[in-house]
């Protein structure tokens, strides 16, 4: 099923996109509900981010290029790092540029959603507790990452991560490829086989962290090709049976903190 947020005369509901049309639905997408009748055509809509994050939560740097490239080892600490879900927006909404600052990165990626409470969760049991699959963008401003190596800064700004069209609860993560293009020209294209750390070893070993519970959002990672663009550029990241992400970069329009 594609679980989807859209808008219809400013006010936000939530349906089941069926081909042409979306479906209405009531009741929690994570336990009970049930369809309300009404039924919108996907024209005649806009599309919100498809759901608003408990938590957000991204790994860094987890592609390679060519599986020749995979590490013999994988770190005994992955780098993970945490978005506010003020950052979420959905598609064809604009992604803002912090005044000061002429480029930002974007970062394709496939989107864990959390379906189920996970707790000290083995690498074999956690597909039972993901609910679905859906588009990301992690928008990085690399300029405010500290020398230290703290990166929050950087991926924390409004309007930095990007989610939608649709959560996809039927899908085999091991068997698409991530991708992005940049007005039109392809940036990124990688199958999710060429992730350093699995989304079961990375979800496990979150799982023994945190407990995660149903509407966190992970992030595993973005593939080789991502760079910084300016306004202006329009960013499509897309996922092979979700469908495409579409955003559009445009320059603040009031101060941001300084990046010095």
């Amino acid at each position: 099923m594609k679980f989807a947020r859209f808008f219809v005369d400013g006010t936000v509901h939530t349906g089941v996109v069926s081909g042409e049309v979306v479906r209405e639905i009531e009741g929690d997408v994570f336990g009970e509900w049930d369809y309300t009748g009404s039924v919108f055509r996907c024209d005649d809509v806009a599309f919100a981010a498809p759901l608003v994050p408990r938590h957000v939560i991204g790994i860094g740097a987890n592609y390679v290029a060519s599986s020749e490239q995979r590490p013999a080892e994988l770190p005994d600490i992955p780098v993970f790092f945490f978005k506010p879900s003020s950052s979420v927006i959905g598609p064809e909404a604009d992604i803002v540029i912090p005044a000061g600052v002429r480029e930002v990165k974007f970062e394709s990626e496939l989107a864990v959603v959390i379906g189920k409470q996970a707790k000290c969760v083995s690498e074999e049991d956690v597909w039972a507790h993901i609910f679905g699959y859906t588009v990301a963008n992690d928008v990085t401003a690399p300029q405010f990452f500290h020398p230290d190596g703290h990166w929050t800064v950087g991926k924390s700004f409004d309007t930095f991560t990007p989610l939608g069209p649709v959560i996809e609860t039927e899908l085999d993560p091991l068997s698409v490829s991530v991708k992005a293009r940049v007005n039109g020209v392809e940036k990124q294209n990688s199958p999710t086989e060429l992730m350093i750390i699995s989304i079961s070893k990375m979800i496990s070993y979150l799982s023994h962290v945190m407990t995660l519970q149903p509407g966190d959002v992970i992030l595993t990672g973005s593939p080789v090709g991502a760079e910084l663009v300016g306004p202006g550029t329009v960013i499509e990241c897309e996922v092979d049976g979700i469908g495409t992400l579409r955003n559009t970069f445009v320059a603040a329009k009031a101060p941001a903190v300084s990046a010095s």
